[in-house]
């Protein structure tokens, strides 16, 4: 059993005793445990939560919101020093045979990387929620590349604990990867695919974390709640959530509906079938009639010469939906006429709602729809319907 500083300062007070070397060796061993541990408590109650208080004192709307990810940084940098102090002090504390040390020495390194492998991880972290709290964090998310950066962390550690425990430069490890080069990138086939296309979609700005996208090909029609490395989580608009990998938003195509909610509005095209049977000259009552509608009032002379009931339909309705507070004034709309079908005459609604919600545009859409419908019957025009069946009274 190897001596140490410790135990050869207590010696001399346990030379009387039957068993003082023994009782003198236990002694050290437990001071040097205890110390650890004072040790351990004092940087993980005292200086470390004074330090993350001062700091969330001068920042609080930046630390304050990162309380449980410091937290956690806190107890692996307390674990951090009390593994570092082990290392430099056991040999002159501890008194254990010569492979004990040896295996203390082994662990306290192996435990050394692993521990600071995973505060390698909070710090990255930490820069991570730092950084989503910025302005342009939505539109180039990093989640991507920050579970990368997290990846390739405990590589590294990976690499030095085997390094330690066979005792060989961790160049040796790394010249064996040649030979399991295909092996691994079969098992990671996905990661290396999700990493490049992280940092496409984040260099392109093609999705964010809120983005409303459309992927027909899994069935995501919905919000974007996690932009990870290997899967985008989209919950769609049913509440149900659909897991899409990362590459095939490079890969493949998809609908990304951010453009439109940032836009004057979002786009309606309604169509009203007419029945081609109700398509007529308008008659002198009806002109009459007609000519006293305020929308109408500053129409051409000449279409009323010579206008059929659906051209003047389709300036009325045009005016109507020009005039309509909820469409939106900075955007093209109009009201056209397009291909006759063998189900009626299509008369479209193309104009644009000034509020992108989603059920603001239903009902707006719904609104314009219903009232030019009611108001077919003044021109003298009919829906289209399909009958399939007589009625019988």
């Amino acid at each position: 059993m190897m001596s140490t500083s410790l135990q050869a300062a207590l010696q001399p007070w346990f030379d009387s005793f039957p068993q003082g070397e023994l009782i003198s060796a236990l002694i050290s061993n437990g001071v040097g445990v205890v110390l650890l541990m004072v040790l351990y408590g004092f940087t993980r109650r005292l200086m470390l939560p004074s330090i993350q208080s001062l700091m969330t004192r001068l920042s609080p709307s930046r630390i304050g919101h990162l309380s449980g990810q410091l937290n956690k940084a806190n107890r692996r940098l307390a674990m951090l020093i009390t593994i570092v102090a082990f290392l430099a002090s056991f040999e002159q504390i501890l008194v254990l045979p010569d492979w004990g040390m040896e295996l203390c020495r082994t662990g306290g390194q192996v435990f050394l990387v692993i521990m600071s492998g995973f505060l390698m991880s909070s710090i990255i972290g930490l820069a991570h929620g730092i950084y989503n709290q910025f302005s342009f964090a939505k539109e180039v998310p990093i989640q991507g590349i920050v579970q990368v950066a997290k990846l390739v962390t405990f590589i590294v550690c990976l690499i030095l604990v085997v390094s330690i425990i066979l005792d060989k430069s961790p160049t040796y490890i790394l010249s064996g990867f040649g030979a399991i080069a295909a092996v691994t990138l079969l098992v990671f086939k996905d990661t290396i695919l999700g990493f490049v296309a992280s940092i496409q979609i984040a260099a392109n700005r093609l999705v964010t974390m809120g983005d409303w996208i459309q992927m027909d090909t899994y069935g995501a029609n919905g919000e974007v709640i996690d932009l990870g490395l290997n899967t985008v989580r989209v919950r769609n608009w049913d509440n149900t959530v659909t897991t899409i990998p990362t590459y095939a938003l490079i890969a493949g195509s998809f609908k990304n509906w951010r453009a439109m909610q940032e836009s004057a509005g979002r786009r309606i095209t309604r169509a009203l079938y007419l029945d081609l049977h109700s398509v007529t000259q308008l008659t002198g009552e009806q002109t009459t009639d007609l000519k006293q509608e305020p929308l109408l009032k500053e129409m051409e002379a000449s279409l009323w010469q010579d206008g059929t009931n659906v051209a003047i339909f389709r300036r009325y309705a045009e005016a109507y939906i020009n005039q309509h507070p909820d469409v939106s004034k900075d955007c093209l709309a109009m009201v056209r006429e397009l291909q006759t079908l063998n189900h009626g005459l299509p008369i479209e609604i193309y104009c644009f709602s000034r509020n992108t919600s989603w059920v603001f545009y239903e009902h707006l859409q719904a609104d314009l729809y219903d009232y030019l419908l009611a108001q077919l019957p003044r021109f003298g025009l009919r829906p289209y319907q399909s009958i399939t069946g007589i009625m019988q009274p």
